[in-house]
Order: structure tokens, then sequence, then C-alpha cells
């Protein structure tokens, strides 16, 4: 029985981990035309000290908005600093960005449309 479970267990990971890997994220060369990725900038004083509940607060705040926009706004994520929060979207352009922070209640201090992404394999 307990190698039935382990099985289990192992094919539920394996399963898992290629879900994972099959929602890779876009990039802006891929993405279909009428379609852009932005980079919000939003100055928070304060924003690192805030807890698991107030961030989870702002972030169910945020999805009910792109609701209300329906699916041409997406929010991929974010990075959370001490008084800054970095947003990476995927919009058709700016005012849409800049009225979801609007209906949001949270700045769009800077709204920057990214044309491509490197890192470390741009170097090879």
């Amino acid at each position: 029985m307990n190698c039935v479970k382990t099985l289990l267990m192992s094919a539920l990971a394996l399963i898992a981990a290629g879900l994972v890997r099959a929602e890779e994220q876009p990039v802006p060369e891929a993405l279909p035309a009428g379609q852009n990725m932005y980079v919000i900038e939003r100055d928070m004083p304060g924003l690192g000290q805030m807890n698991a509940e107030q961030l989870k607060a702002a972030s169910q705040k945020s999805c009910s908005v792109l609701s209300t926009l329906g699916p041409q706004v997406k929010w991929l994520h974010s990075y959370v600093t001490g008084n800054k929060m970095y947003c990476v979207y995927l919009a058709p352009n700016e005012e849409v960005v800049r009225e979801h922070a609007k209906l949001g209640g949270f700045p769009a201090t800077a709204v920057n449309r990214v044309s491509t992404i490197i890192g470390p394999k741009t170097a090879k």
C-alpha cells in the first residue's frame, strides 16, 4: 500500500511540475498584436512593512478591478520593496493600465512599455 501511495504522490508531483513549466511567462516579442507588456512603478511609502493580510487585501482589490476591466488587462506579478512596488502587466495600452490604478486607488507613478527581456541566458 505504501508503494502505491508513493507512486501516486510521485505522479502528482510530476504533473504539477509540468503545469508550472507549461505556464511560462510571456515575452513582449511574442505577444499578440495590440497587446503590450508594461512595468508600473508605484510609490507607496511603508509598503515593505505591510503584513501578509494587508498584501492579500491589496492583491484582492487589484484582482477585483481587473475583473471589471475584462480580459484585456492581465497582472503577471509584482515586486514589493521598502517604499515602492514594481508590477508587470499585459495590456493593450498605457491608458488602461492607468485606469486600473485609478479604479483601484493605488498610484501609477510611472508606466513603462517593455520592449524586450534580457537575463543571464542573453549573454550566452
